[in-house]
């Protein structure tokens, strides 16, 4: 199975940068991972909900045009299905059971998603109604990644 981060922005601070680093040393045991980020747009202060609109709609071009074909998209979405870390180690075993051989999770910008983007996915994923920094959600993904990997092949770490 190979995993893709497919994300809006670039890791400014080195913390996240360093656990970053440490779930992709711990997943490579298990899965091919890899990270694609695209530019972020600016967005000014009071931007009106037109001006927002485009922004997310050019990031999620840029999101588009780098998903493969085949893959399995898996939208992060504070409306998506909400689900534990053993449904989610489910979902990833699934999709491969079912012949998929490439998972790709999204995460958009500070905006979120553009409804272009959403609708290219096979599932929208939330991990909670609050809102998070998006660079620190990767980290949390990171983990619950690794975390699903070590639930599907019985590993102990889960609890």
């Amino acid at each position: 199975m190979k995993i893709t981060l497919a994300v809006v922005g670039k890791i400014k601070e080195k913390f996240y940068k360093d656990a970053i680093s440490e779930y992709t040393k711990r997943l490579s045991r298990y899965t091919k991972l890899e990270i694609k980020e695209v530019v972020d747009e600016k967005t000014p202060d009071k931007a009106s909900e037109a001006l927002e609109t485009l922004i997310k709609n050019k990031e999620g071009e840029r999101l588009l045009n780098i998903i493969p074909e085949n893959a399995y998209v898996i939208a992060l979405a504070i409306d998506g299905n909400a689900l534990d870390s053993v449904e989610l180690s489910k979902k990833i075993d699934s999709v491969g059971i079912s012949g998929t051989s490439h998972i790709v999770f999204l995460i958009g910008g500070s905006l979120g998603l553009s409804d272009e983007v959403l609708k290219r996915a096979d599932y929208k994923l939330s991990f909670s109604k609050m809102t998070f920094p998006h660079q620190l959600m990767r980290v949390i993904l990171l983990e619950q990644i690794y975390r699903s990997y070590r639930i599907i092949n019985n590993e102990p770490y889960h609890k």
